[in-house]
């Protein structure tokens, strides 16, 4: 009843509006006569000026129908709405001449003839305008005591349009912009003023008194929006951004659609672009299979393969409930991906060699490890070494034997000069692959190193927002404690672009952009909760036990070499000798779990480089079993 309801209205709207126009016809006829006598026309003239009209009116409205001119809605008109009535107009300009030559005596002026369309596209066009800027007041203008005042930081073309669309928001309530390019600051954009520059934000919020603002400016670099977001989050305002320009052309949101401007703006991480043809030959209908299938990094690694189409994608492990949740998601969002789920443990041979024999993958992508820094570093040492360096040895050995053709070690920046356990065993996994690799076969190795991952399983960021919520404090460990970010899809794209180049024993490293201060980032993340310092406040707890002050990733080009991707680089590491993997296999199958100290002391000698920290005193103690295995 309601669709019936609404195509009447709209049939008799579509009906008002052509009579309006025939209407402009009538009244732009006798206006141009009017002009042209001074609006005193010759008696002997009012006869021709109805007839002419009898015979123009018809003739029009034939030319309004097939015009399209009904097709807008009056509301939105627009450029193409006057695009159609120029055209209408122009036709009418022929017809007026033709009407003018045919007319008996005494003839139409030739003034009446040119100036009849000008004064029908101004009454056409100005009634459509009239129209659209009456209905806007009745309806948003109203309301404008209940939006909330925002600046829009850009006066580009996102500003313009979101400036348009927020005109009708019952939300928001457009006061101006600030703009960098001097040529547009102090001047107006769709009657909006352009206060300043974005340096002058902290000065504008306060002086209009403004708590929100969107930052229009999809196109520019990382590091500017980086800059702006930092200005939105100092000066202590709420700040959205608009979509991206990629996701404006492919039509995936509109410019209205803001969203909070959120940590990653805030870190200024750009997009990966994947090599796709590298990466989809290597994944593309092929046997994959993720050892740590079901961890932040590992689970992202799925997605990111699964959207290569695999021929199977081999989902391994050890904790059942992570396992399930990512089954759910892959078969809800990726249905024609076949998947095989395995429970079990990256340290039972037995059972991967049954899985790589049965499955033959031609990629493992091994993300399974303990991770977690002061967790590994007292009590758990032994175990971050059977599940870190055993455990890839088990994984990278059944590999070989099965003759799979690539193996990816996801490893860490805490593998270099290494001041923790977990460091030190992910170093150790890495000279594993590298001894593998030296001893032949047709399996190749590769390594990959990053640094922290937003939002990962046992990172500081949910830490943060777990405090936060919390209504505080924010514990850091130091005041000067520095870390490298990317986000987890950003880590995982790098990870497969990385095994798509490599030709075996190489160890990349991917660009981390620049270090961020832990006490900057916790202020941020108060700041973005809308909560100031004064009410969360933040404690410095002290280093953690192998914790390092800054941490490295040997991205130099003194220890480094380039790739074709800008954003992964190859590290120079040192060769592993020939009988070391022996040596160590003997470590490894000790009969006997061994203490901290004997691990600690041990590690030393199988790397070099590691350097453990001072043990601080622990007043609680958590211990990792073979139960719950931790991926990275």
């Amino acid at each position: 009843m309601d669709r019936i309801e609404s195509a009447f209205q709209g049939k008799w709207r579509s009906v008002a509006v052509f009579l309006f126009d025939l209407l402009a016809v009538v009244l732009a006829w006798l206006g141009a006569f009017g002009l042209w006598s001074d609006f005193s026309p010759p008696v002997d003239y009012w006869p021709l000026i109805g007839g002419t009209l009898a015979v123009l009116i018809p003739l029009q409205a034939v030319v309004f129908r097939l015009s399209g001119l009904y097709l807008g809605i009056w509301f939105f008109s627009s450029l193409p709405d006057l695009r159609r009535i120029l055209q209408a107009a122009s036709i009418s300009a022929v017809l007026g001449a033709l009407v003018a030559f045919l007319a008996p005596a005494p003839g139409i002026p030739r003034s009446v003839a040119i100036l009849y369309p000008i004064l029908l596209v101004l009454l056409m066009g100005g009634g459509r305008a009239t129209y659209r800027m009456w209905k806007e007041h009745l309806l948003y203008n109203t309301l404008s005591s209940g939006r909330k005042p925002v600046l829009i930081l850009g006066a580009g073309r996102s500003g313009a349009g979101l400036v348009q669309e927020l005109a009708r928001s019952h939300e928001w309530r457009v006061l101006g912009f600030l703009d960098d390019d001097p040529a547009k600051q102090r001047r107006e954009l769709l009657g909006q003023r352009v206060f300043g520059p974005l340096s002058e934000l902290g000065y504008w919020t306060k002086a209009l008194k403004v708590n929100h603002v969107i930052l229009a400016m999809p196109s520019v670099s990382d590091e500017v929006r980086q800059r702006v977001s930092s200005l939105c989050v100092r000066a202590g305002v709420t700040a959205y951004t608009v979509p991206s320009t990629e996701q404006l052309l492919l039509k995936r949101d509109r410019v209205d659609h803001v969203r909070p401007v959120d940590l990653e703006d805030l870190l200024g991480r750009s997009p990966v672009r994947i090599d796709t043809p590298e990466v989809r030959e290597l994944l593309c209908e092929r046997v994959v299979m993720v050892t740590g299938a079901g961890g932040s990094i590992g689970s992202e690694l799925c997605r990111q393969i699964a959207r290569q189409q695999p021929a199977q994608l081999v989902l391994f492990e050890n904790n059942e409930f992570a396992l399930y949740e990512l089954v759910e998601e892959l078969t809800e969002h990726f249905p024609e991906v076949a998947l095989v789920p395995l429970a079990g443990d990256v340290k039972d041979g037995l059972w991967l060699g049954e899985v790589m024999r049965r499955h033959t993958p031609s990629v493992v992508f091994h993300a399974a490890a303990y991770k977690h820094v002061p967790l590994m570093e007292e009590h758990n040492t032994w175990q971050a070494v059977r599940n870190n360096v055993y455990g890839t040895y088990v994984v990278a050995l059944a590999a070989q034997r099965a003759n799979v053709p690539k193996f990816v070690l996801v490893s860490t920046d805490k593998a270099v000069n290494p001041t923790n356990v977990m460091g030190a065993t992910k170093r150790l996994a890495e000279m594993v692959c590298q001894a593998l690799e030296g001893g032949g076969g047709a399996t190749h190795f590769e390594m990959v190193r990053f640094g922290n991952v937003l939002g990962s399983t046992g990172s500081v960021i949910p830490k943060f927002r777990a405090q936060i919520a919390r209504g505080g404090p924010v514990t850091v460990t130091h005041p000067e404690i520095t870390r490298y970010f990317m986000s987890i899809p950003e880590s995982s794209q790098l990870v497969l672009e990385a095994a798509a180049m490599g030709k075996g024993g190489e160890i990349f490293v991917l660009d981390m952009g620049e270090p961020v201060r832990i006490a900057d980032l916790a202020r941020d993340m108060i700041r973005l909760s809308g909560r100031g310092e004064d009410e969360i406040k933040i404690v410095y707890t002290g280093l953690r036990p192998g914790e390092k002050l800054y941490e490295e990733l040997l991205s130099d080009d003194e220890h480094t070499r380039p790739t074709h991707h800008p954003k992964l680089r190859i590290a120079k590491a040192r060769m592993v000798p020939a009988g070391w993997l022996d040596d160590l296999l003997e470590w490894l199958k000790a009969p006997a779990p061994k203490s901290d100290a004997e691990v600690r002391r041990d590690l030393r000698r199988w790397v070099p480089e590691y350097q453990p920290s001072a043990r601080p005193d622990l007043k609680s103690v958590a211990i990792a079993g073979p139960v719950d295995s931790a991926r990275l």
